[in-house]
């Protein structure tokens, strides 16, 4: 009997993209277009395999109340110990960059809030096959509109929103039916040690930390997902 030769498993056709962000996060907020804009010219560049994101959740500020008063200015200043101007500086160029890639920020209507049940209600649309427009509407309403998402009632309406029941999500949230699955993202992040964010896991061993840009993005995924010539 003769061995037969060493080959390399077949790839399979789906790359899951695990996410660790939050969504009270400016970059994690700027990372989702930029990831997806990645995605795109991955596809582009003759990559054929199907890129699956999975948004596990993180608590940049697990300490914060759920109603904070005050302005981000002044929880920045509280809770960061950063001088006001700055702040408002710091706050001033991330609105611009934001605007530069298509998004408005509003940081004089932001609510900060304990983001710990909008979380809960990402895995409710999860469960139900709407993650990325749950994701997108959570973060859109809380840095352009000034939502709330601390508050059962506005997470209720936003979820309406892109198609969840009312009534099911009041029940779910009220009940903390997905507590634990926000605490194991949460316990996962510490076991990768996440420390900046948005935090990808690209298949299963490729991590990459911190905001980047698309062709950034892009260049990992021709390396860790392959092409149709590679």
């Amino acid at each position: 009997m003769t061995d037969s030769p060493m080959t390399d498993p077949p790839m399979t056709d789906v790359v899951t993209v695990q996410m660790w962000a939050d969504l009270t996060c400016p970059w994690s907020y700027l990372s989702l277009g930029r990831f997806a804009e990645a995605v795109r010219r991955y596809h582009q560049n003759g990559g054929e395999r199907q890129i699956a994101v999975e948004f596990r959740s993180f608590e940049l500020s697990p300490d914060t109340p759920v109603d904070f008063d005050g302005s981000e200015v002044d929880f920045l200043v509280q809770h960061r110990g950063i001088d006001a101007v700055e702040a408002r500086r710091t706050l001033g160029q991330m609105a611009d960059v934001a605007a530069r890639e298509g998004l408005h920020f509003d940081f004089e209507r932001v609510r900060h809030t304990n983001s710990r049940k909008a979380h809960e209600l990402v895995h409710h649309a999860t469960a139900n096959g709407k993650q990325q427009a749950m994701v997108a509407r959570l973060m859109r309403a809380y840095f352009a509109e000034g939502r709330h998402l601390g508050r059962i009632d506005e997470l209720v309406d936003l979820a309406a929103e892109v198609g969840l029941s009312p009534a099911v999500t009041t029940k779910v949230l009220t009940e903390g039916t997905h507590e634990a699955a926000v605490a194991a993202d949460i316990e996962s992040a510490a076991f990768f040690r996440i420390r900046a964010l948005p935090f990808l896991l690209i298949g299963p061993r490729y991590g990459v930390s911190g905001p980047h840009d698309p062709s950034y993005y892009t260049e990992v995924l021709l390396k860790t997902a392959g092409t149709s010539d590679g």
